[in-house]
């Protein structure tokens, strides 16, 4: 999910990350980046609020910090935006959106904690790998990888909402889970292999 790095983003490996002069620091997509960045507190203040309209304006504010999470990739591809900044800030952007929203919805009693716990730890571990090889090469986002981040975006949507949506979510998460677990692996294998490539 994110803007194209000259480092990692989640399926196979399709090239190496160095490259000549790139374009400045202050360009759409890392305002969209930095954006994502300062909805995550509006976020986590209403959704703490408690009452229905409060959570609904939580849902709104995760739901344009995900877009921005969206656009900013496919503006920094087409238009060549990829900078230091954007490889570096936009993976935490998007590690602390998902992860404020888990772990604010289990402080809140809504969401287990062990759900939180595998989540936030797989993308912290998928974090770490992402920086390790950012030198060697970009490893391309997979559809397992498209996947996992669409189905956590509408299952912590589902928690935020106020509303009968129980068991939904419950089903939600649930797959999200697994497949947040199985592309963890699948990333770390890649990984791997990309750094014995250039070894």
């Amino acid at each position: 999910m994110s803007q194209p790095k000259a480092g990692v983003n989640e399926g196979g490996v399709t090239g190496t990350g160095t490259a000549s002069a790139g374009p400045g620091l202050v360009n759409v997509a890392n305002g969209l980046t930095v954006l994502r960045l300062i909805l995550v507190p509006v976020f986590v203040w209403f959704l703490l609020s408690g009452g229905a309209g409060d959570r609904s304006i939580a849902f709104v504010a995760f739901a344009v910090a995900s877009v921005t999470d969206l656009l900013d990739g496919e503006l920094a591809r087409r238009r060549g935006l990829i900078t230091d900044f954007g490889k570096i800030a936009d993976p935490i952007a998007d590690k602390a959106l998902t992860g404020a929203a888990l772990i604010t919805l289990s402080y809140l009693g809504d969401l287990a904690w062990w759900v939180t716990a595998i989540i936030v730890l797989r993308e912290l571990a998928v974090t770490g790998l992402r920086f390790w090889v950012i030198r060697h090469g970009v490893i391309a986002a997979s559809r397992g990888g498209k996947a996992k981040t669409l189905l956590q975006v509408i299952a912590i949507s589902l928690y935020v909402l106020p509303g009968p949506f129980g068991l939904a979510r419950e089903v939600v998460m649930g797959v999200a889970v697994v497949v947040t677990v199985v592309t963890g692996f699948d990333y770390v294998a890649r990984a791997i292999r990309l750094r014995r490539a250039v070894h």
